[in-house]
C-alpha cells in the first residue's frame, strides 16, 4: 500500500483511515445489499405460490446477471494494478477519440492525457486504490503512459452495471406494458368462452366475413403493396383487433386441439409469452459482442451512435410490419382457396409466414432492439452524470435529443404495439409451446420422456430375455419409445 498518508498531497489509505469511518461505510454498504437480497427473495417466493413459474426463472436470471456484473467489477478492481503497468507509446493515444485531443499542455499534465483521451475529461486521472500512483510513476519513468486510468476503469464498471441494471428495468417495463395493453383481449376471450353457439351452420360468401373485408382488398401487385402499407400504418393503432383475435384463436384451435373449443387461448398466450421474457430479459454474448462494437465506434466525427439509434427503430417497425403483414396472408390465402365457407372462417398458421421459416427470429429481434434502447437511455443517462450535458463525449446536442427520444418511442412502441403483436403472431407457427399445458402436465411428460429414454437404453440382459423373439420384441419396444418420446418433443416444443 502507498505510505504517507497526506504527504505531498497523496490519497489517505485504510492504514491511516479511522476505524469508525471504516465500519460505518462498510455498514450502510451491507445493509443496502441484503435489503436488495431479501426484496428479491420475497418477489421470488411470491411469484413461486402464485405459479409464475416463467417469472420466477426470470427473476433468477436477473440475479445471475448481478452476479456476472459483480464479479467484472471485482475483476477490473483487482486487475487495475495490473493494468496500470501496461505501457504504451503516448501516440496509441492520438487516434479513435471520442473527444478531440485537448492542446499540449505542461509535461508533468500531458502525461496522463492517455486516460484522458478514453473517458473524455481533461485534467489528470484520480488515483481510485492505493497502488495506483505507483503504477502511473512506473510507465511515466519508461517515457510511456497506462493504456488505462484506475478512473478510466471505475467509470467503465459503473457503465457495465448501469447498462445491466437499465436492460432489466426497460424489459421488465416493456412486458408491463404489453400484458396491460393484451388486458382488453381477456374481455373478447370470456365472451367467446360464454357465447355457447350449437345453432345451424350458416354458409356465407368470404367477403362477408369482417376479418376478410379488414384485410383482403383484392389480388395483383397494386394490393400487395397496399397490404404492405396497411399493415406498417395499423401496427400504430389497433395492432390486433377482435375480428383478428377470434380469427386467429379458432386457426389455432383447429390446427392444435380441434377436440377441445372452449381452450383458454388468452390464458395460453399469457403463459407463453412470460416464457419468452424469461429468455429476453437475459444478456447474451451476442448482446455483449454489441456492446463492444458500440463501444469501438464511439469515435469523435464519426456520429454513429444516431444509427446505432435508428437502425433498431427501422428493425422493430419492420418487424411489426412483418407480423401486421402475416394476418394479411392468413386472410389471403382464405380468400384465395374458398369462394363460400359454411361456419366460421378458419385460417391455416404455418411456419411458412415467418421469415426463414423460424417465429423465433422475431423474439431475436425484438431481444436487439431492447438492448440497444436499454444501451442508449443507459449510456445517456452515464455520460449526463459523469460529464455533464454540454461534454464532448456526449455530442451534439441535437443528437442526443433526436437520440434518446427515438430509443423511449421504440420502448413505446414495443410495449404496446410490437410485443402484444409477437404474444399472438407466434402462435400461428406449424406447432405450439410447452406453455399449452399447466405446469404439472408439462413435468409429467418431460419426467415420462425421461423414464421412457432410461429403458430404451437397458441392455438386453436386464430385461430377462436374450431370445431372437425376445430381441424382436426389444426392437419394436425401442420404436415405440422413439416415436412416443418424438411426439412428446413436438407437444412439449
Amino acid at each position: 500500500m502507498a505510505g504517507g498518508g497526506a504527504k505531498g498531497g497523496s490519497e489517505i489509505t485504510l492504514e491511516h483511515t479511522p476505524t469508525w469511518i471504516v465500519a460505518s461505510v462498510c455498514s450502510v454498504i451491507v445493509v443496502i445489499s441484503l435489503l436488495f437480497e431479501r426484496l428479491l427473495h420475497r418477489l421470488g417466493k411470491r411469484l413461486s405460490k402464485s405459479h409464475r413459474k416463467p417469472l420466477y426463472e426470470a427473476l433468477l436470471k436477473v440475479k445471475e446477471e448481478l452476479m456476472l456484473l459483480g464479479f467484472i467489477s471485482l475483476m477490473l478492481n483487482v486487475f487495475q494494478g495490473a493494468t496500470q503497468k501496461i505501457c504504451v507509446r503516448e501516440s496509441v493515444m492520438h487516434h479513435l477519440l471520442p473527444c478531440p485531443r485537448p492542446p499540449p499542455r505542461a509535461p508533468k499534465k500531458a502525461a496522463h492525457y492517455g486516460a484522458a483521451a478514453f473517458t473524455g475529461v481533461l485534467g489528470s486521472a484520480r488515483r481510485l486504490l492505493a497502488g495506483g500512483g505507483a503504477s502511473s510513476d512506473y510507465c511515466l519513468k519508461k517515457g510511456k503512459v497506462p493504456i488505462l486510468s484506475t478512473e478510466a476503469i471505475h467509470q467503465l464498471h459503473i457503465f457495465i452495471f448501469a447498462l445491466a441494471v437499465t436492460h432489466v428495468v426497460l424489459s421488465a417495463v416493456t412486458l408491463i406494458l404489453g400484458v396491460t395493453q393484451t388486458r382488453k383481449w381477456k374481455h373478447w376471450e370470456e365472451k367467446i368462452q360464454q357465447n355457447d353457439d350449437n345453432g345451424p351452420q350458416m354458409i356465407k360468401h368470404v367477403q362477408e366475413f369482417k376479418f376478410i373485408q379488414s384485410h383482403f382488398k383484392g389480388h395483383g401487385k397494386r394490393w400487395g403493396i397496399f397490404g404492405w402499407l396497411r399493415a406498417f400504418f395499423k401496427q400504430f393503432y389497433g395492432s390486433v383487433t377482435e375480428e383478428d383475435y377470434t380469427t386467429l384463436r379458432f386457426g389455432f384451435i383447429m390446427k392444435h386441439c380441434r377436440g377441445h373449443p372452449k381452450f383458454n387461448f388468452y390464458d395460453y398466450m399469457n403463459r407463453a409469452l412470460e416464457g419468452d421474457f424469461k429468455k429476453v430479459v437475459g444478456i447474451s454474448w451476442y448482446l455483449w459482442a454489441l456492446l463492444m462494437i458500440f463501444l469501438l465506434l464511439n469515435v469523435h466525427g464519426w456520429y454513429v451512435y444516431i444509427w446505432l439509434s435508428v437502425v433498431p427503430f427501422i428493425v422493430l417497425l419492420v418487424v411489426g410490419s412483418k407480423m401486421e403483414h402475416i394476418i394479411t396472408e392468413l386472410a389471403l390465402e382464405v380468400a384465395q382457396k374458398h369462394t363460400a365457407i359454411e361456419g366460421d372462417l378458419v385460417v391455416s398458421p404455418s411456419d411458412e409466414y415467418f421469415w426463414f421459416g423460424r417465429p423465433k427470429l422475431v423474439l431475436l429481434l425484438i431481444h436487439i432492439v431492447l438492448f440497444q434502447n436499454a444501451f442508449e437511455i443507459a449510456f445517456f443517462f452515464w455520460l449526463l452524470v459523469i460529464y455533464g450535458f454540454k461534454s464532448c463525449i456526449m455530442g451534439k446536442p441535437a443528437y442526443v435529443i433526436a437520440r434518446l427520444v427515438i430509443s423511449l418511442i421504440s420502448q413505446l412502441l414495443c410495449g404496446y404495439s410490437t410485443l402484444p403483436l409477437y404474444a399472438i403472431i407466434s402462435q400461428m407457427g406449424s406447432s405450439f409451446k410447452k406453455a399449452m399445458f399447466d405446469e404439472n402436465i408439462s413435468e409429467g411428460l418431460a419426467n415420462w420422456a425421461q423414464n421412457a429414454r432410461q429403458r430404451k437404453r437397458m441392455p438386453a440382459t436386464n430385461l430377462g430375455d436374450s431370445s431372437p423373439d425376445g430381441e424382436g420384441i426389444q426392437m419394436v419396444n425401442a420404436r415405440r419409445v422413439s416415436a412416443m418420446e418424438q411426439g412428446t418433443a413436438r407437444l412439449i416444443k
